[in-house]
């Protein structure tokens, strides 16, 4: 895919025209629901021919054919049969293949909707996390609405994985998780319960997302992560768990001090970075996931798990925010990034795009005079991130929400790599 950013005076024609593409095609690829309704810096995909592979030219190396092409040396290297990274010939014709990574995606909705979003997106994912079912305090589960979502991925041939969260009421619970990390009898109930269920149920396996834990639970919560790997593993179910994003190793906070990237790292069959929430509802606005403080997060992270068990989280959604930030009164709207863009349009606002966060914002002011700054993500900043994928050899992405519309993603994420299927 190549992307488009929309400029003043662009039209659907305009630029139909000009990449020589049919306008229903560019209508459909984008979902575009009102298709007049451009905004300046808008991003479209506009489709390109299916290129497998590359013709040697004078001047070219293979590292600078890899950057062209968003693969690796190494990858082409195996590819081609390359002995020497330093020898290519000119007329010399390489293959090029796309990275084949592990998609996650997290999925907070049951029942029917689920069931809808299961086979509407379950082509680009290797994993759909059901989120969540709820530990309590004496080791029993809530329930959760899945059944139909789990006829979906078995279609799709989607793994499904159980997702379990220290959520009491509307957020996670710190004396929850204490409660339970603390006690082997409840964690002996707790695994019991979850084997239970992904054998009725037909889960291949756990994803645990244990938030706010206490610093003090930290070595409690590596017990118990051995406990589950010792349990589970032996029965063919993969464990895999969600990491607040750490910068380094003694990073202070509530959400980070018990998440020990190490051990998580050695046990674990993969782990789930949850870069993102940089720009939270309650906080002042900022981008979501902000490129620089990713990669921050990934310097530290591939020092101390295997680069092959991280997927780099990625947000589906962007926030609107009222001015003036007021700290412990705001709340920003969530909002999908079809809906920042349909805002744009209402309010005539440019969206701007920062060079350093390499994010898509811009201001309004709505009818009642209040001022607005929203952050939310597009083509450009989905591509960056999934160049930073490919730089860092990751195992792949998770995506926090697939319940959110971002329909432009799913052709640029299989233009980048192929989806790893298990069965």
């Amino acid at each position: 895919m190549q992307i488009h950013v929309v400029r003043r005076g662009d039209t659907l024609h305009s630029i139909s025209r000009t990449y020589n593409i049919n306008i229903n095609q560019l209508i459909a690829l984008n979902q575009l629901t009102n298709p007049e309704q451009l905004v300046v810096g808008q991003t479209l995909l506009i489709p390109q021919p299916e290129t497998n592979t590359h013709l040697v030219k004078s001047g070219d190396t293979l590292f600078g054919i890899a950057k062209m092409h968003g693969t690796t040396v190494d990858a082409l290297m195996a590819d081609n049969r390359l002995s020497n990274p330093d020898v290519i010939y000119v007329g010399q014709v390489l293959k090029i293949s796309k990275p084949i990574i592990d998609v996650n995606g997290y999925l907070a909705q049951g029942g029917a909707t689920a069931e809808r979003i299961g086979r509407q997106l379950g082509d680009y994912m290797t994993y759909i996390c059901s989120f969540s079912y709820h530990i309590l305090s004496n080791g029993g589960l809530t329930t959760f609405d899945d059944a139909a979502l789990l006829l979906a991925e078995k279609e799709k041939r989607v793994t499904p994985l159980m997702t379990i969260t220290n959520f009491a009421g509307r957020k996670f619970s710190s004396e929850l998780a204490h409660t339970v990390l603390n006690s082997t009898q409840v964690q002996d109930t707790l695994l019991n319960n979850v084997v239970t269920i992904m054998k009725n149920k037909g889960y291949w396996g756990l994803n645990i997302d244990f938030e706010y834990v206490l610093p003090e639970d930290r070595e409690p919560y590596n017990q118990f992560l051995r406990r589950t790997v010792n349990k589970l593993h032996p029965l063919g179910y993969s464990v895999s768990s969600a990491l607040a994003p750490k910068n380094r190793a003694d990073q202070v906070g509530l959400l980070y001090e018990a998440h020990d990237y190490p051990v998580h790292g050695a046990l674990c069959d993969f782990v789930v970075l949850m870069t993102y929430e940089w720009g939270y509802a309650a906080g002042p606005p900022w981008a979501i996931a902000p490129i620089n403080e990713v990669r921050r997060i990934l310097d530290y992270a591939v020092t101390a798990i295997p680069r092959n068990k991280i997927l780099m989280g990625m947000p589906t959604y962007g926030r609107d925010w009222k001015l003036p930030f007021v700290a412990g009164t705001s709340i920003a709207a969530t909002i999908s990034p079809p809906t920042a863009v349909e805002r744009a349009y209402k309010y005539r606002a440019d969206i701007k795009y920062n060079a350093l966060y390499q994010s898509p914002y811009y201001n309004y002011t709505d009818e009642q005079g209040i001022k607005h700054e929203v952050w939310f993500e597009d083509m450009r900043s989905m591509q960056v991130k999934y160049n930073v994928v490919k730089a860092y050899k990751l195992r792949g992405v998770s995506f926090w929400e697939l319940s959110t519309n971002f329909p432009q993603n799913w052709p640029l994420l299989v233009s980048n790599f192929q989806v790893r299927k298990l069965y």
